[in-house]
């Protein structure tokens, strides 16, 4: 990309939630963004940590750790990251739009999944061009 990239214009093109699209492109990662509301699935990445960034609105990340479940809860401006191998839970009561930064390839599913309704992407991320 050698141009600047409106993320609010490329995020009101997209019409699907949970559906994570690429704007950019850093060495070996992507720069996703999606548009978000209700649950995502319970799923980890074996290989790689989980960069979030809320854009707008309020996103809580569900975690599995030390035996137990517990949340964090990112209102807009925040970020947290979500270390390898931990299971997770995405999701917004509300609606709203995310920045996350991953290793081309990696599946919005991650390594390990719970079964995925329809309308969830399982996909490594569409080009938003």
């Amino acid at each position: 990309m050698t141009q600047p990239i409106s993320l609010e214009a490329a995020l009101g093109r997209i019409e699907a939630l949970w559906s994570p699209h690429i704007v950019s492109q850093v060495n070996d990662y992507d720069v996703r963004i999606a548009r978000v509301a209700g649950e995502h699935v319970w799923h980890a990445h074996d290989d790689t940590d989980e960069f979030f960034l809320v854009l707008d609105g309020e996103l809580e990340i569900a975690l599995r750790r030390n035996g137990g479940e517990d949340a964090v809860v990112l209102p807009r401006g925040s970020v947290f990251v979500v270390p390898r191998g931990m299971e997770h839970r995405p999701s917004s009561r509300d609606g709203a739009s995310i920045l996350a930064f991953e290793p081309t390839g990696t599946l919005s599913v991650g390594d390990r999944h719970d079964p995925v309704p329809d309308g969830v992407d399982v996909t490594t991320g569409h080009f938003l061009l």
